[in-house]
């Protein structure tokens, strides 16, 4: 007898994305959603449904014709704002030079924050300088808004006698102690947890410290991201929460991480503020994220964000694009690149000119070389040389255990 049912038709959906090489990318020439379209709440006095046009629209501070407006504009000065075009510029031309030196053999893996350098650099400059943050390996750029030195983070990524993580680590998998700035993980997505847990533990203790965090769409589809979710609903710890749904997940598109209209919509299922926001905008990106540390600050508990961008590039050095999406599929994108917008934002309110960008790109690109030569003065990848085989041992345990110690002497032998 067969088994097979042939009374019903089961049948199951697998998503797949919107164009594959050798299709002509269309996300149309511009979003529908404007700068002025939503209000922007009371942080103090906000709850999770008063956010629900703020969870389906887009909040938006920069429009089409470079300008700022809107309930979200936050009134920054042109200091602050070419402060940070200078962040962004300093993070894309680092990770240039970076890929180059990974394709030359001076570094064995690189991965690039290319079309996403507002996130990390927007969103680090509305908190608090001691402000615990938990990335994913797209947020490097906070480090330079905190102040760490590029001799130190190439020194990380090659793996030097410098590397203030002893090589325990994949290059740009950062972590560095004095910026508050939590060792990035490759197991996506622990650091929602983790966050969660520091958030709770600062209130605890009464601390004025709020906590931030990222993950991205793919990893939204993972077990983490709900737990996450749920403890900060349940205990209502000073923790921002961003989804940075930037379209892809190496391969896979973001159809496959939720059958929802979007990611920020998710938030309000747990009773939490949502909020989705523009990523390619500096300004909105600032906005909002200062908006939640108001309502951290306070004690009104977490804020999740949705990040919409695209990952312009590839999602690492390891990665071939054009196997799964359009070459130009980038250039499509109708958020621009966060770096011109900004730029031209500057030079529509009379602040910036494009012979002080080229003035200040040719500085960047100085300066970068310059801290990857004084980087290699402590080994570099093909010659070292490289911490010792015994420094796996060290800065683990407080009291060496008598196995590990008992590893440690037969290593010595």
């Amino acid at each position: 007898m067969s088994s097979k049912n042939t009374n019903s038709m089961q049948t199951y959906t697998v998503p797949d994305a919107p164009f594959r090489p050798g299709d002509d990318a269309d996300f149309g020439d511009k979003w529908a959603e404007q700068p002025g379209d939503l209000s922007r709440p009371d942080p103090i006095n906000c709850v999770h449904s008063d956010t629900e046009e703020h969870a389906h629209g887009l909040i938006r501070v920069l429009g089409d014709d470079d300008m700022a407006s809107g309930e979200w504009n936050p009134e920054l000065d042109a200091t602050e704002l070419i402060r940070g075009l200078e962040m962004m510029m300093r993070l894309r031309i680092f990770d240039d030079r970076m890929i180059k030196m990974q394709r030359t053999g001076k570094l064995s893996f690189y991965m690039r924050s290319f079309g996403e350098e507002a996130v990390a650099i927007a969103q680090t400059m509305a908190l608090d300088d001691t402000d615990w943050i938990f990335p994913s390996y797209r947020q490097p750029g906070a480090q330079f808004v905190r102040g760490r030195d590029m001799v130190s983070m190439i020194c990380h990524c090659i793996g030097n006698t410098e590397d203030n993580i002893r090589g325990r680590q994949m290059p740009v998998h950062y972590s560095w102690k004095e910026g508050h700035f939590i060792s990035i993980s490759s197991p996506v997505g622990t650091q929602f947890s983790q966050a969660v847990g520091v958030a709770m533990a600062s209130a605890y203790k009464g601390d004025d410290q709020a906590t931030i965090t990222w993950l991205g769409d793919g990893t939204s589809a993972q077990g983490d991201f709900h737990y996450g979710l749920n403890f900060a609903s349940v205990f209502k710890p000073p923790v921002i929460l961003n989804v940075v749904n930037n379209q892809w997940a190496i391969s896979t598109h973001k159809n496959l991480a939720t059958g929802g209209e979007n990611f920020a919509a998710r938030g309000l299922a747990y009773g939490i503020p949502s909020l989705r926001v523009d990523g390619n905008d500096f300004l909105a990106l600032y906005s909002v994220t200062k908006w939640a540390r108001e309502r951290a600050r306070a004690g009104k508990g977490a804020t999740y964000i949705e990040v919409y961008t695209y990952r312009a590039g590839a999602h690492s050095s390891s990665d071939d694009p054009s196997r799964y999406r359009p070459g130009d599929e980038f250039k499509c994108w109708p958020g621009g690149d966060p770096v011109e917008r900004l730029k031209n934002h500057l030079i529509k309110i009379g602040a910036w000119s494009n012979s002080k960008d080229q003035e200040l790109t040719e500085k960047i690109d100085s300066e970068v070389m310059a801290a990857y030569k004084e980087a290699c003065k402590f080994g570099d990848l093909a010659n070292g040389p490289f911490p010792p085989a015994s420094t796996i041992f060290t800065e683990v345990y407080e009291k060496v255990p008598w196995h590990i110690q008992e590893q440690r002497e037969e290593l010595g032998k």
